[in-house]
């Protein structure tokens, strides 16, 4: 580790295989708390580069515990958080309306960090189990096509830079490692970023994969499709700007995406948008996102269709089903061990 640290002082990059054994170093709790935060101290001075992120992303997910689902062809939607933006919980909604549109979803996720409720939070509230075994997560992808892979329980390499990570206090590049290190490897996803400089990193790097990808990054700061302003997209296709009206819907102002002040009102507010009682700016940026997802399994599709796809999942209540199914499925291994 000292070595990697000398060559990080002189200013040096790391390649993909001396960032892959560094990351496997802290994993494995090899390295000291000192080396952990001089290490991560050096990515808040300069950019990471896309060979550094492939080796950190490639050692955590060898670390990873795989959920054995037996199937890659899944998608997640999953935004880098660090907008500090408070929105509802966008990313996590339109993975319920995708997989009420039928299709399956793998979606990774954590306790808020830079929100007040991440998909974590709002799922264990509505009666979401973490830490189960994978015969259950095979059956709520079974029987409700989506799962949820609650990242500590598939992480436990990254407990020992938790410490560090806390007293530091300061964001750090594990920050915007979560949307790489699904355990279930999907080949289908959408990212969305907090920056264009991460947005672009991201792009390279998926670039690199088997992934079928949208990243997403609002122009104004949004780690998701906000249809406040308008938004970069980058997919294997290439970079684009689009806006609401190119995209067929109205333009949406910050305050009416709005999450909740607690985990209790983010998931009232969660179930109001699944139920039927969204407002049209929440109907709108959940479906959209959703759309996305569905254009990327669904290449042959134009916007309208994914879009509409998304909008029938949501307004006829399979949406809804598949989070019923989902904690049903939870609840069915918590009464019969």
């Amino acid at each position: 580790m000292k070595q990697i640290l000398n060559q990080l002082f002189e200013q040096q990059l790391l390649t993909h295989a001396e960032a892959r054994e560094a990351m496997l170093r802290i994993g494995q709790g090899e390295a000291n708390a000192s080396e952990m935060a001089a290490f991560m101290s050096v990515y808040r001075m300069r950019p990471i580069s896309v060979p550094e992120l492939a080796g950190f992303r490639d050692a955590l997910l060898s670390l990873s515990r795989d959920p054995e689902l037996g199937t890659h062809d899944t998608v997640d939607i999953v935004g880098t958080g660090g907008d500090g933006k408070d929105t509802l919980n966008i990313s996590t909604l339109a993975c319920f309306v995708v997989a009420g549109a039928g299709y399956k979803v793998t979606k990774h996720g954590n306790i808020g960090v830079s929100s007040v409720c991440g998909s974590s939070d709002v799922l264990a509230q509505l009666g979401v189990e973490f830490g189960v075994g994978n015969d259950v997560l095979q059956r709520q992808l079974e029987q409700a096509n989506i799962c949820f892979l609650h990242a500590p329980s598939f992480h436990p390499a990254m407990r020992h830079a938790g410490p560090v990570r806390r007293e530091l206090g300061v964001r750090t590049f594990f920050n915007i490692l979560g949307p790489l290190v699904n355990p279930a490897r999907p080949n289908y996803q959408v990212a969305g970023t907090f920056s264009l400089e991460l947005l672009r990193l991201y792009h390279y790097l998926l670039q690199q994969t088997n992934t079928r990808y949208a990243v997403v990054h609002a122009l104004d700061g949004y780690d998701e499709l906000s249809l406040t302003a308008a938004a970069k997209l980058a997919s294997p296709a290439g970079e684009q700007v689009v806006t609401a009206a190119d995209l067929g819907l109205t333009t949406t102002v910050p305050e009416e995406l709005a999450g909740g002040k607690s985990a209790a009102e983010s998931a009232r507010l969660f179930v109001d948008v699944l139920e039927g009682r969204a407002t049209r700016a929440q109907r709108d940026v959940v479906t959209a996102n959703a759309a996305l997802a569905i254009r990327c399994l669904e290449p042959t599709f134009s916007f309208a269709e994914a879009l509409a796809a998304a909008q029938e999942s949501l307004d006829s209540g399979r949406a809804r089903t598949a989070l019923r199914k989902l904690v049903a499925a939870t609840h069915s291994h918590a009464t019969t061990t």
